[in-house]
């Protein structure tokens, strides 16, 4: 009778941003543990390793050979082997690879762990001072300038604080467009985080172009902008119905199909008064 295998693992583990030290004692404790390692770039993986004195097979997995080595990770895992998954730097799939090796994993029905840790983008909100209740994370902008136009386009609205990723060589021009997309607000640059020349400058957009246009961009960047401020599209939408008084804009909902009861409501929202308030306009209609 045919011995049932036993399938291993994948485990997702974290790796420090900069500062070596900040590694979890379950991150060691895994990647000392497993049978592979898949790094997005084994070179710069191995300093890590290295330091820990940890000696383990590694192969790579990295967005150009992502679909190739997802099926060879899988017959492997099958096979009985555990495999720890780690990105150059933070949390793996976070603006990295392993997205399409997850999604395959639950077709297989093959277990996997996430480990918590490291991760740039949080850091970065945390450091920058401004609101960390609400956030989205956008991680790089497309470097096309349709692409980046449209992303800045998509979330010129919204309240929440913006998380972005950059590389040296584009930050200007990212740092331009933000500031044509979003208009002049404030932003902290987060620079090296947690290593030896770690630098966060806090400012406006357009005095944050001018810093880097005399400070040469060297090394990761972290871009946290401030959300669009509530009584500014408050008052945008109230501008918006400048021209029409509230009778006509009652009317106009009533023409397009709505009730009365309805059409009052919709004003209220739309002007941001009360039902009462816009009722007092409705009598006559």
């Amino acid at each position: 009778m045919e011995e049932n295998k036993i399938n291993g693992t994948l485990y997702l583990v974290p790796t420090p941003i900069g500062n070596l030290k900040d590694i979890t004692l379950r991150a060691l404790e895994i990647l000392n543990s497993v049978d592979l390692i898949a790094c997005e770039d084994t070179r710069h993986s191995l300093k890590l390793l290295n330091h820990y004195e940890i000696r383990k097979p590694l192969i790579s997995y990295h967005k150009f050979n992502e679909v190739a080595k997802c099926a060879q990770i899988i017959e492997r895992l099958k096979a009985g082997e555990n495999i720890a998954l780690i990105s150059d730097a933070g949390m793996p799939i976070i603006s990295d690879p392993g997205y399409v090796l997850i999604g395959n994993l639950i077709k297989n029905a093959l277990k996997f762990e996430v480990l918590p840790g490291a991760n740039a983008a949080l850091c970065g909100l945390i450091a920058s001072s401004l609101p960390a209740r609400d956030f989205i994370f956008k991680g790089f902008l497309p470097r096309d300038t349709g692409g980046r136009d449209k992303v800045l386009k998509g979330i010129k609205d919204r309240t929440e604080t913006i998380i972005f990723y950059e590389a040296p060589h584009r930050l200007i021009k990212t740092l331009e467009s933000i500031k044509e997309g979003l208009g002049n607000r404030n932003i902290a640059v987060c620079r090296e985080l947690t290593k030896l020349h770690e630098e966060i400058v806090r400012d406006t957009v357009e005095n944050i172009i001018k810093y880097f246009s005399e400070n040469t961009p060297k090394g990761e960047f972290v871009l946290v902008i401030q959300g669009k401020d509530e009584e500014e599209i408050e008052k945008e939408e109230k501008k918006v119905w400048e021209d029409i008084t509230i009778e006509n804009h009652i009317k106009q909902y009533i023409n397009e199909g709505f009730t009365k009861k309805e059409a009052i409501k919709k004003v209220a929202q739309d002007r941001r008064l009360s039902k009462n308030e816009v009722y007092k306009y409705s009598i006559d209609l």
